[in-house]
């Protein structure tokens, strides 16, 4: 039942991409309200699915690679609906929901449902840590996704290629404010998130410690580089993209909240 819940959220933002992709191809590209009420819509069906596994497990939905997807992909909206009316960036909904479409099929398609059978009771800073940590991603997806927007346009600006789509981007000043924004909120969530995985009273797996700190060390390397003016905005917007695939490829890291196991 919860999977239909999910198909039916990624239908809402498949219709948003295919809705952008119409405008694009007659060349007319208008701030759209249909966009942010699919990925709002979306956004619904998404945290349905989410309370329903929730309450099936017992727990946080982050027992699997499965529900790390849903959920990173519930992670990229929540900061889009949070983040997109706050900075006017209505446009951003056509550059998220193209990922959340990505994230959520493979989810539905890839074999990584696997259910755990758990017989501890749900450790509060095993689910904080790893649900923390995921919302941080997000965070850190919507930071690369403001990056392509800025690239987007200062290509368009540089090659005075100006298509219907410019008009309707924010100034780069403005794009860089919520680049360096995101950054901040998703280095701030992700620290909370590291820091109380050493709570939780279990070992955790060195190899995971180390991922999460190279994530952290990355980020870290772009806001300090951005504060002492070592890089330009365009490499700050280019290193966001750098590093959120380099965070999603290390998404194995997340610990799983089934997977922890009660000290000896």
């Amino acid at each position: 039942m919860d999977r239909y819940l999910l198909i039916v959220s990624t239908i809402c933002y498949l219709a948003a991409v295919v809705h952008t992709a119409g405008e694009l191809r007659v060349g007319v590209f208008r701030p759209m309200r249909f966009n942010f009420f699919a990925v709002g819509l979306g956004f619904v069906f998404q945290t349905a699915f989410l309370s329903l596994r929730g309450h099936a497990l017992g727990r946080c939905p982050l027992t699997n690679l499965f529900e790390v997807f849903v959920f990173l992909a519930w992670s990229v909206s929540l900061m889009y609906m949070l983040v997109g009316p706050l900075y006017r960036l209505s446009l951003m909904g056509a550059f998220t929901a193209p990922l959340v479409v990505l994230l959520q099929s493979f989810a539905l398609i890839a074999p990584i449902d696997v259910r755990h059978s758990v017989n501890i009771p749900a450790n509060p800073w095993v689910e904080f840590h790893a649900s923390i940590s995921t919302v941080a991603y997000g965070a850190f997806a919507l930071a690369c996704i403001a990056g392509v927007m800025y690239l987007v346009q200062e290509r368009q600006l540089k090659t005075h290629q100006l298509h219907s789509i410019f008009y309707h981007l924010p100034p780069l000043t403005d794009l860089f404010a919520t680049v360096t924004r995101l950054l901040w909120w998703g280095l701030g969530l992700y620290t909370l998130g590291i820091v109380s995985g050493f709570f939780t009273g279990r070992p955790l797996p060195r190899v995971q410690v180390v991922a999460a700190l190279g994530v952290w060390l990355l980020y870290a390397t772009i806001l300090q580089g951005r504060h002492l003016r070592w890089l330009a905005p365009k490499w700050v917007a280019a290193l966001c993209i750098v590093g959120f695939s380099v965070a999603l490829a290390l998404l194995w890291g997340i610990t799983f909240t089934a997977e922890m196991r009660p000290p000896p």
